[in-house]
């Protein structure tokens, strides 16, 4: 038989122990509850990551369209497939209708972009006006105008702007080599270039004979530079001009000469064009955007682009870089713009 105080002993351990495991089944719920807790948190913070970086990797989509000059066409389209790189969803339409025929549909609000090898000029900026299209002019490289003759030409490497300005002069009846020099041999002259519509046309007829769009007549104009290529590499007595890009593309083709000016001759490159000393016929490149094509992303993301990657494009589409100081001009004319939309 227990003794009384034997069972009040055991009375008090019995409860001692049944409080002891209440009290381990509290803390292992209260655990249970914390560590539920923290999946939840967990959870919800993993959702807001997922929403955050999807939001942040949304798809570019959309078109952008450019048209105009032939020659700032390689630098555009070379953009355009550095940009295509990273935003596949993208597309982005590049014409070479000349800088005039560029500026016709930029005008009419056809196109977002114009490409142009000299500024924009006072009739065409007075359709877009009355068309109501506000834009704002990037430049975005520079080039030299380039003067080819045949590979098979071996008696002439330089030309001075005096010599240039007799062959392309309006009213010039200059047709054989012998003409522009008596030591030159008895060899037909054949001319090939870009036709009216073109910037290098006017840009070439103002530096070298004087006033802009003046020019003989009686020569193989045309909008393609191809053309020209294709010209005066198939006639030993060829003479014809163009960018210096597409000289630089087919240099086993052409023969590129170097011009004089003031007794100075110097062959076009990137050097001597960024330098200046290539002169007259080195010259800005630019692209024109309507204002109001800023309001959709992928344009905005696409000229973007173009400022911040122009030295590696111009190098690739083998043309001339801008300076920093050129570009910090674009780059505050495009904050501007952006600003104003607001």
């Amino acid at each position: 038989m227990t003794a009384p105080g034997s069972r009040a002993v055991l009375l008090g351990l019995l409860v001692l122990l049944l409080g002891l495991a209440a009290s381990g089944c509290g803390r292992q719920s209260a655990d249970e509850a914390a560590a539920e807790a923290a999946k939840t948190e967990q959870a919800d913070t993993s959702g807001d990551e997922a929403g955050e970086t999807g939001a942040f990797e949304e798809t570019l989509t959309g078109r952008v369209r450019a048209d105009g000059s032939s020659t700032v066409g390689p630098f555009a389209t070379a953009a355009a497939e550095a940009f295509r790189r990273e935003n596949p969803d993208v597309r982005v339409s590049v014409g070479v209708s000349g800088t005039g025929g560029g500026f016709e549909r930029f005008c009419a609000g056809e196109t977002d972009l114009s490409n142009a090898s000299r500024p924009i000029e006072v009739d065409e900026r007075q359709a877009c006006r009355k068309q109501g299209i506000e834009y704002v002019e990037l430049q975005v490289a520079s080039d030299g105008i380039a003067v080819v003759v045949n590979t098979k030409n071996d008696w002439v490497d330089c030309l001075s702007v005096a010599q240039l300005k007799r062959i392309w002069e309006p009213g010039s009846k200059i047709d054989n080599w012998r003409d522009l020099d008596p030591a030159f041999p008895d060899q037909k002259l054949s001319l090939s270039g870009p036709g009216t519509d073109s910037g290098t046309f006017d840009y070439f007829t103002g530096a070298i004979v004087g006033e802009e769009g003046k020019s003989r007549s009686d020569y193989s104009a045309t909008e393609d530079d191809n053309v020209v290529v294709r010209t005066v590499s198939g006639d030993r007595g060829g003479l014809g001009y163009f960018g210096l890009s597409y000289a630089e593309e087919n240099s086993t083709r052409l023969k590129t000469l170097g011009v004089g000016d003031r007794g100075a001759c110097v062959r076009p490159s990137a050097e001597t064009v960024q330098d200046g000393t290539y002169k007259p016929l080195s010259r800005p490149l630019f692209v024109y955007v309507k204002t109001s094509s800023l309001q959709r992303l992928e344009v905005e993301t696409f000229v973007q682009f173009l400022l911040d990657n122009q030295a590696e494009v111009a190098k690739r589409a083998l043309f001339v870089p801008l300076t920093d100081e050129q570009v910090d001009r674009s780059q505050a004319a495009l904050d501007e713009a952006l600003g104003g939309l607001g």
